[in-house]
């Protein structure tokens, strides 16, 4: 079960991309820092930077 979450803030990726509020990513690990993933790209998280959504097989409301 994959979690998604949403960019609260603008976050650089190790691409050096720069992902807008808004963003939809995945994450993986719990706790002040996690990692997030775009299409592959690793996004080092703070837990102020994002807001936890809905599981990927959790029904759409």
């Amino acid at each position: 079960m994959r979690r998604l979450g949403t960019l609260l803030v603008s976050v650089s990726g190790l691409s050096g991309t720069t992902y807008p509020p808004g963003t939809t990513v995945s994450i993986s690990g719990r706790g002040s820092a996690v990692d997030g993933f775009v299409n592959g790209d690793w996004l080092p998280l703070a837990w102020w930077e994002f807001s936890e959504g809905r599981t990927e097989d959790a029904p759409e409301a």
